[in-house]
């Protein structure tokens, strides 16, 4: 018997142990589900931030040599100015607690509301985010826009303007996230083509509106001219960038790896959004051949780019054919877009932004809400699903409403104050020299604006090497 009892006891120990080890192996297994989800967000947000890289090629290839230096310090800077806006302050606005239209704990990530620890990655990640939206708008005003109205609108964009809209969309507590009849109808938008992309084409279109294009862009009879930018390899390049950021961007929105089915997830994200790319890729080049008889590189990449931006919003609720669909619609819209943003509205977007990000962005809201698989209005035939596209719209609807309205007070501010737009001579001579006195090419590459200055040196060369005992020619001696 008192062999039974200790034998008893033995297991009881052992049962306790094995217990207490089950639950240290639970403890373990959160923390490295915790840590898997943190290393994945960070991941990601790395490849989204190397897109600021992306968008300097692209727009510095679309851009003349004599502003080469400008484009780049705007697209290092907008990654810089928005890090001190959105820790300040956006972060707060979008994701602090707060009401259904703005949040406000969390300012300068401790003032009155410490940002938890685990909320650090978040932080990371929705900060590239809004970085991204400001970076759309600098393409739009490249080339006239002074470097004080930059600052202005960068830091206002991401600080206010971009992160309230967040709010609304990906903060559980938002209106539009809300949505009506408890919760059965929301805003469906998983990776930004209203909240970033609509919203930073809208600010694009309204900025280059009120600047102005550039002289020359225009003939006298109101006709578009073509500047052609200054190197197509860096475009390329960069368009290559965004197109390997685009799927860090929308895969890593599902937010977490160690949740079930969400490795399924990310994989059909990713593959659906090159295969949006292809589509609208596709759409750009044969719409192209047809029209001009040119399979041109650039509308080709551009389009892509419209692809992957209409597909943000439903890339992880639509299968592979509805994202077909979804990219060779983007791919056509873009080019009537453009076309519509040049010659009827007479606006100069050097680099397309509103075609590409406010199009894009637009029928990518709209395509979610019919072609999301089950769901969507193709499969169901219903007043819900009726009601999802219009909840959408209401959505978008909001943000053009808001974004373009500050954008009109921020800008229209400016230009009162003569600070938006460079003098008619820096325009012609460029903004790398006047402004930041850094070249990004030798003086004698710039063409536009200099020709004097380089026809001088071609002039004094010439005559000292026909004047024998002249004094060697090292560029000092010519004045400008």
């Amino acid at each position: 018997m008192e062999n039974l009892t200790s034998n008893d006891s033995v297991a009881a120990a052992e049962i306790q142990m094995l217990l207490a080890a089950i639950e240290t192996v639970k403890i373990e297994n959160k923390l490295l589900q915790h840590n898997i989800d943190i290393f994945f967000l960070l991941i990601n947000a790395i490849l989204v931030f190397f897109m600021q890289c992306g968008f300097a090629f692209l727009e510095c290839g679309a851009v003349r040599s004599k502003n080469t230096t400008n484009i780049l310090i705007k697209n290092m800077l907008d990654a810089f100015v928005s890090g001190i806006a959105y820790w300040a302050i956006g972060y707060s606005f979008a994701f602090g607690d707060g009401n259904q239209f703005i949040g406000y704990t969390y300012f300068f990530s401790g003032i009155n509301g410490q940002i938890p620890d685990a909320d650090i990655a978040s932080w990371f990640f929705q900060f590239v985010f809004a970085a991204t939206a400001a970076t759309i708008v600098s393409g739009a005003l490249a080339e006239r826009c002074t470097f004080e109205a930059f600052l202005c609108y960068s830091f206002s964009l991401t600080g206010v303007i971009y992160p309230i809209v967040t709010h609304w969309c990906w903060n559980s507590a938002g209106w539009l996230a809300i949505g009506l009849e408890d919760g059965a109808i929301t805003y469906t938008d998983f990776a930004g083509s209203g909240v970033v992309h609509l919203l930073g084409g809208t600010c694009a279109c309204v900025g280059a509106f009120l600047i102005g294009p550039r002289s020359g862009r225009f003939d006298k009879h109101g006709q578009p001219v073509a500047i052609r930018g200054h190197s197509v390899p860096l475009a390329a390049l960069g368009g290559f960038i965004l197109f390997m950021g685009f799927l860090a961007f929308n895969g890593g929105s599902q937010l977490s790896l160690s949740q079930e089915h969400d490795g399924e997830t990310i994989a059909l994200v990713m593959m659906n959004t090159i295969i949006s790319a292809s589509f609208a890729a596709g759409a750009g080049l044969f719409i192209t051949q047809l029209r001009q008889n040119q399979w041109s590189l650039l509308i080709t990449l551009n389009a892509a780019l419209a692809g992957m931006v209409s597909i943000c919003a439903g890339c992880n609720v639509v299968r592979p054919w509805a994202a077909a669909v979804t990219g060779g619609v983007g791919g056509a819209l873009y080019i009537v877009l453009s076309a519509f943003v040049l010659k009827v509205l007479k606006i100069d977007d050097p680099l397309d932004a509103v075609a590409v990000h406010a199009g894009g962005g637009l029928w990518g809201l709209i395509a979610v809400t019919l072609l999301r698989q089950d769901t969507g209005i193709f499969y169901s035939w219903s007043s819900l699903a009726f009601k999802g596209l219009g909840w959408n719209l209401v959505g978008a609807v909001a943000i053009i409403a808001w974004s373009a309205t500050l954008c009109f007070l921020l800008f229209g501010t400016l230009k009162l104050s003569g600070i938006l737009r460079v003098s008619d001579e820096i325009e012609h001579k460029g903004l790398d020299i006047p402004k930041h006195g850094e070249p990004a090419y030798p003086v004698d590459a710039y063409g536009h604006g200099w020709e004097n200055k380089v026809q001088k040196f071609f002039d004094a060369f010439v005559s000292m090497t026909q004047n024998e005992g002249s004094a060697p020619f090292d560029g000092n001696n010519v004045t400008s």
